[in-house]
This record gives structure tokens, sequence and C-alpha cells, in this order.
């Protein structure tokens, strides 16, 4: 496999979900899945295409329930085009005889090409090759090239194209007993010769869409439309040896693109405009490379080719256009069904990574957050709280999505969902705005948007905290951690943990962090906001008061991930392992066997640990000496083998988590789970779950493991904060980034050197900070350092 292509051999179609999902094309307004263009939906393939933000409610029984859910929207598909010959059955790796099948993804040229060598009857060979691409110069365009060369004796072939509007969500096996068809008013038309049209809206957000294709070839077009489909037509006389080629040209709109009125005619005009393929594949290869210049990453053997692929489907889900576009961060990116298209807290692994590149598309998914801030705040004062309490699952309005009912596939029984009571995503919020602020150096969106959120997410962690006499502190109770597993105290009546230790020491964070901006804020702005949001006089005292006084549990001289964690029994994770192929998803088989993991000491990912992934050793001591705690690196080395021990990996961003920690603990056995991090989606490591989408948190945060994980890089105070690690198995890589204005700064490590390179400008020069020394590098020119303990 070349670093710049992702490549599959043969045909397996157990194996097609996950090539879909990896092989998806997209430009971060719309994404398709790389579905064969010949093949419909069924058990085996899935052709979906997702916009950015297109989200539709429906309703549903289940369990003799009415459950509403809002999932984002499997739009009409653009792919169909199929082929037999004359009279004969359309061919299909499913119905034909495959004699050769590539799939090849190439990475720097955002291109999907196969070629496929069908057997048909005699000595005849049919060789179809393609090239698809979402267009990343012109967002709303996607153009699909397919040649045809038969080998044996003359084929007549017929060839069909078409737009379907007959699709529904059912991407996700477990979902499909809930209503699927979003959907409604499906209309097809003739343009122009050799372009159709299809409209439709969604059932209940009245989404219109409209969708244009147009079809070329050396043959007459003719069109036909049978409900829900725009049909297009041409038959090929194919001599052997000799190609024919038909080009299929696509354009998309919905209504919530900017400055249109009508999606349908705007899709036709520019579908006409478009030029022909060659010339669009020029466009877009180009607008690639400007992509891959700006986010360039060295890394040498199969980790960095993987890591191009992550960077690759990063880019292809929140790409500059995103920047135009009211849309926040899909936990499962343009790819899939899984989780419904809804945002969780994944941006707390993506922005770090676009911060120092993409900037703008940072800024952009903040404001996704900001605009839905009205809505935060009627959920705290929901619960009786100020401020504001941001959803853990949002999709089109920032409203709590998450579902109050899941089905475990094992049981197959529906349970109560309380993963709602994860209020930490406020926090990570918050986290991301001062991350982007730090390094962009942006304090007009820090002094105005920024300074809102953080005072209304300060806000409510100060109104969740209650007094308790006895311990002395303030508690936070009846919330759910980032574990997951545990939701409840076992044979508890309701839901909800106490002093999750994640939650208090992110909570008590933001406070001393918000408390910092307002003091800094210019006087004028100060009063402004504090008029705006009727801040309270002694409001700020309490801040100052809980952000020092939150608890946080002990047990076994190690940190609880909530107070009473160590009452709870041991788990025989032996015994289990044994019994069962795979425990990653422990809740699921506990349950199953009419158990419940809240009875154990067992997690699903890291919890205290993800405290080690947000925060730099010092930071994080610094934190627990303002509660009151010591924790030395002693104490700290003592709660990962903990936890570490205890942790399933149900998710696949434990592996990234527990790797980025253990580097930094300088410890042997990091790689281990930088590999699980980097494999999580390209070998499925959780079982089929990547054919539903792509975990894009967990793909970003391969990246930024390299960019801040490995060199300890940190953006505060004016300066570039430099620690590397050493991790004998990545011992040599680079990469440029974007820092306050500075374009193309390159960083490069290689056996216990850095070389920083600053690009000529007339800015002031970066101060770069290691933990011996502070250098400056002015703009042109290059500074080579040796790291401690380097010989």
């Amino acid at each position: 496999m070349r670093a710049w292509t992702w490549q599959y051999e043969g045909y397996d179609p157990t194996q097609e979900r996950l090539k879909e999902a990896l092989c998806t094309l997209g430009n971060g307004r719309f994404a398709t899945r790389g579905a064969l263009p010949e093949c419909a939906a069924d058990d085996v393939h899935y052709p979906g295409t997702y916009a950015a933000g297109c989200y539709n409610r429906l309703v549903s029984v289940v369990a003799e329930r009415r459950v509403e859910n809002e999932d984002m929207v499997n739009l009409p598909n653009w792919l169909p085009l199929r082929f037999r010959p004359a009279g004969g059955t359309w061919l299909t790796p499913d119905t034909a005889p495959v004699l050769d099948h590539c799939l090849v993804l190439v990475l720097d040229s955002g291109l999907l090409e196969r070629e496929t060598r069908y057997g048909l009857d005699g000595d005849r060979v049919l060789t179809v090759r393609q090239q698809r691409l979402v267009h990343m110069a012109d967002p709303n365009l996607a153009a699909l090239r397919t040649e045809f060369t038969v080998d044996g004796g003359a084929t007549e072939l017929e060839v069909e194209a078409a737009l379907d509007g007959g699709v529904v969500n059912a991407g996700v096996r477990r979902y499909r007993g809930l209503e699927g068809r979003h959907l409604t008013h499906v209309h097809t038309g003739t343009a122009a010769p050799g372009t159709v049209w299809l409209r439709c809206r969604t059932r209940t957000s009245d989404i219109r869409v409209g969708m244009a294709a147009r079809l070329t070839a050396d043959a007459p077009v003719t069109d036909s439309h049978e409900h829900p489909r725009a049909l297009q037509r041409v038959r090929l006389l194919l001599e052997p040896g000799r190609t024919r080629t038909v080009d299929k040209t696509v354009a998309l709109h919905t209504s919530r693109d900017p400055a249109i009125s009508d999606p349908l005619q705007t899709a036709v005009d520019r579908v006409g405009d478009a030029p022909g393929f060659e010339t669009l594949l020029r466009w877009h290869v180009t607008a690639w490379s400007q992509l891959w210049r700006r986010a360039e990453i060295d890394v040498p053997g199969e980790p960095g080719a993987i890591l191009r692929l992550h960077l690759f489907h990063v880019l292809q889900t929140l790409s500059p256009h995103t920047a135009d576009l009211d849309v926040g961060v899909p936990a499962r990116g343009l790819h899939g069904e899984a989780y419904r298209g809804h945002i969780f807290w994944d941006e707390l692994f993506v922005l770090p990574y676009l911060n120092l590149h993409f900037p703008e598309v940072s800024r952009a998914l903040l404001r996704y957050r900001h605009r839905r801030l009205d809505r935060a705040r009627a959920a705290a004062r929901a619960i009786g709280c100020r401020g504001a309490l941001y959803p853990w699952q949002s999709g089109s309005d920032g409203r709590e999505e998450t579902q109050r009912l899941h089905l475990n596939p094992r049981s197959g029984r529906w349970l109560p969902d309380h993963t709602h009571l994860q209020h930490h995503v406020g926090s990570a919020i918050a986290y991301n705005v001062w991350q982007y602020c730090e390094a962009s150096g942006d304090t007009e969106f820090l002094h105005t948007k920024g300074a809102e959120m953080l005072l209304q997410i300060a806000r409510f962690w100060a109104d969740s905290a209650t007094w308790d006499e006895g311990l002395g502190r303030h508690r936070i109770r009846g919330v759910v951690g980032p574990d997951e597993y545990h939701e409840s105290y076992p044979g508890a009546a309701a839901p909800g943990l106490d002093d999750n230790a994640y939650t208090n020491v992110t909570a008590a964070w933001v406070l001393a962090r918000t408390l910092e901006v307002l003091r800094e804020l210019p006087q004028a702005r100060r009063r402004e906001l504090f008029e705006r949001v009727d801040l309270a006089g002694d409001e700020l005292e309490r801040w100052e008061t809980v952000s020092r006084t939150l608890h946080v549990p002990f047990h076994d001289g190690v940190v609880s991930q909530f107070e009473g964690y160590g009452d709870l029994v041991e788990l025989d994770w032996e015994g289990y392992q044994k019994r069962y192929d795979d425990i990653r998803r422990l809740d699921r088989i506990l349950e199953a066997e009419g158990d419940t993991v809240n009875r154990y000491k067992a997690s699903k990912q890291a919890d205290v640990l993800m405290l080690g992934y947000l925060f730099s050793p010092g930071e994080l001591q610094s934190l627990f000496h303002r509660l009151g705690h010591r924790l030395d690196e002693a104490s700290w080395h003592r709660t990962v083998d903990y936890y570490l021990a205890r942790t399933s990996h149900g998710s696949t961003l434990s592996g990234l988590v527990h790797g980025w920690i253990l580097a930094r603990a300088r410890r042997a056995e990091a790689w281990l789970f930088c590999q699980e991090a980097l494999r999580g989606d390209v070998a499925d490591l959780q079982g089929g779950t990547t054919g539903e989408g792509i975990h894009l948190g967990a793909m970003a945060g391969t990246l930024d493991l390299v960019q801040r994980g490995l060199t300890g890089l940190e953006t505060r105070q004016g300066a570039l904060w430099l620690d590397p690690v050493p991790l004998p198995e990545l011992s040599s890589y680079g990469f440029s980034l974007q820092y306050q204005g500075h374009w193309g700064v390159r960083l490069r490590l290689e056996r216990g050197l850095l070389e920083v390179s600053v690009p000529p400008s007339e800015l002031p020069p970066i101060a770069v900070r290691l933990p011996d020394r502070t250098v400056g590098v002015e703009p042109g020119g290059t500074s080579r350092l040796l790291l401690p303990g380097s010989q």
C-alpha cells in the first residue's frame, strides 16, 4: 500500500460496509459513502449521502412507548449507475462472476477509484473503471466517470443512471425497528437534454432538497421518470479493446445552504454551468493540495499511512467549507447513521487539532455552540439552575437528543438510557473555547461569544454545587461521568452518581478559568457583559469558593471515579475474558446475564484518566492543589495503574487517551494503546461499528497525539511550550501548524533533536519554551534544539 492510497483487493461481501465507510468522499458540506454505484441498499451495501446539519425528527413506537428521535437524514442517492449486456441481467459483484476487483482511495487527490472485471458469457470480459469525487473546490458538486472496455467479443451494453428519492435511514441494524422515512414530496423532471432533476423535502424539519444530474456519453442519452427515481439511459456498442466513457455530474443543494432561494433551481443551474470531468478534476485536486499543505504531517511507515487516512476523513467532515455552516462535530462523521449523526463531546478531541491548522473551522464549530446558548440556559432552568446546561447529544437546535431507551443487541431488550446526565459536556465546550483562543490569539472571540459561554457554563457549575457540612466541601450530585457504564448506584431507585472526579475537577477548572477571563476583560466589555447576563454581586465570590472546595473523592490512595466507587465489587476479568471473545461492551454482556455493570469496578473507557489527557502533569497538580489535595507523580501513576486494570476499552477513544497518558508517563506499553487508537477504525476493532460511520474523535485524536501528545505542545501565555517524550516506535516525525497568524510553522523531531522553522513574515518572533530554556524563533528562521537528556 502506497503512503497516499488506501487499497482493497478482491470482493468480500462481509467487508463491504467497512469499505464503504472508510472510502467515503466528502467536502465538509456533504459526503457520500463508498458504495459501488451498481449496487442498491441491502444487507451488504449501503449507499448513503449526508449533508452537514440536515436533520429530521420522527416519532416511533418502541416497547409500547412513543419515542421521538432526530436523525441526520439519508438524502436522495445520486450514485446509481448500473449496466448489463443488452437484454441480460444487471451486473453486480453479488450476481455475476467477478474475476478481479480493486478499490483504491487516493488520499492526496480526494478520489475513489475502482476497477472490476466481470466475466460474461463465452470468453467475454467486461472491465469497469471508475473515478469518483465529491468536489472540494465547489462543495455542491460531485462527479463519477465510468469507463467500459470489453475483451473477447463485441458487446452491446445498456447503462442506466438514476437519482433515487426512495431512500430511507436503514444503515444501522439496531435502529431498523424505528421510523426511518425522512423524505417526502419526491418529484422528478427533465431540465435539459441529458439533465434530470429530483426535489423533495424532509417530513418534519421541512428542509427542501434539490438535486440535478447531467449524463455525458458519446451516444444518445434518453431520460424517463419512474417514481421516485429520475432515470437516464444510454446504449453503448463496445468493440474489443476500445474504451467508452460515461460521465455523471451531480449538483446537490438544500434550503439550509447560504445565499440561495430555491435549492432545485440552484442545483439545475449549477450542474448546467459545471465544466467537464477533466476540468472538475483539476480544480478538485488543486483544492486538496492546498488542504494538505495546511495540514502537513510526516510520519514514517504504517502509522503515517493510517494517520493520513484519519486526516483525510477529518478534512472531509470538517473542511473550510464547514466554516460557512451552522453545524457541530458529528461523532461518526458524515459517513453513516450511527449515533443518528448527533453531536456529543467529540469536539474535545477534534478542535485541538483544528485550532492549529484551520482555526476558522474551530471558530465556526464554537459558534454552533454559542447559537444554542439560550437553549442550554433553558435546560439549566428546567432543573432549577442558572447558567447553561449543554446537552450530551444535540442536533439541529441544541435540545437534548439523547434517547431515553437503548437496545442491547445481546439480550434484545430496550433499556433506560441515563447518559443525558453527562453534564460534563459543558466543561468540554469551555475547554475548547480556551484552547482555541490560546492557539489563534482570537481575543475578539474570547471577549465576546467565548466569554458569554464560559460565564454561563461556570454559573451552572456554581449553581449545581451544594454544600456538605459534614465534608466541609461542595458536591455535584446525580451525574454520569465519561465512563458511561455507571449510571446509578447498585439498587438505587434514581439514576446518577455523586462527585464524579472528572466532572468536579473540570468544573473547578471552568470556574477558575472564567474568573481569570473576566478579570482580563476590558472594563467596558466586562460591564456590558455583567449587565447583559444580570450577574449578581455575590456570584463571583461564590465561584471562587466553589472552585476551591469541590469534593474530589479518594480511596486506597487513588482518585475515586466517583464517591462510593471503592465500595463496588471487583469483577472477575480473567473469567469473563475466557468466556467471551470480546468484553469491550461488558455492560451489554452483564445485562444479558441479568446482572449490571453498576455493581462493579469496571469502566468502559477513560474517566478519571481523562484529566491526564486534558491537562499537563504540572497543570493537573496545580488544579488538585487548588482543591486542597496533593497529587504528586507517584499518586497519579498509582491512579493510572488502578484504572488501567479495570477498563474494558469499549470506546475507540479509550485507547487514544490511555496511549496519550502512558506516553507522558514514559511507560513501555504506551505504544500498544497508540496502535489500538490507530487501528480502531481501519481494523474495525469495535466489531462492525465502523461500517455504521467512522469514529471522528478517535481519528482526530490520533493526529493530535502526534501534534501535542508526544511533543508536549501547549499554547499558553503567548508561547509554544514543548516537552517531547521519547517513544522509540515513533522517534522521527514532523508536521506544520498555524499559530497566532504564523502560517506554515514546521516542527520536526528526530532522535532527541527538535527543529522549529517559522516562515517569513512581518509578525513578531515565536517564543518556544522547553523545560530547561526559552528561545525566540524569528520569522524566516530555524532553530535546532537538543532536547534535555539527549546525547
